[in-house]
């Protein structure tokens, strides 16, 4: 259902390590807003939520809520270092359009 390339778990993996306290994982989902409906949200988490897909990702899990899941079907998530910034890129087969920044989508 969604994917994180080799490059993006270890970027995970990296920041968790750095944590100063521990999380159970790494929170991804769909929220309402931006300037096209939809927007990604990462965060890390001390537990899952009741519902949750859980993903192990060899060595953290993902946390997907079931709303979210539908928006993510198919989804990677990758790991991208480029001149004008570094970041996690979703590449999502489900939207249809993105607004002018790139940061919100329309499913």
């Amino acid at each position: 259902m969604l994917t994180l390339t080799d490059k993006a778990q270890g970027k995970v993996k990296e920041i968790l390590d750095s944590q100063p306290e521990p999380f159970a994982g790494l929170r991804v989902q769909v929220v309402g807003g931006g300037c096209s409906g939809f927007q990604y949200h990462m965060g890390f988490e001390k537990q899952e939520n009741t519902g949750d897909e859980v993903l192990d990702m060899g060595g953290f899990k993902v946390f997907v809520d079931r709303g979210s899941s539908m928006y993510l079907d198919g989804t990677e998530i990758d790991w991208v270092e480029a001149l004008t910034g570094s970041g996690f890129k979703f590449n999502n087969p489900n939207v249809k359009s993105t607004c002018g920044c790139g940061e919100s989508f329309q499913a």
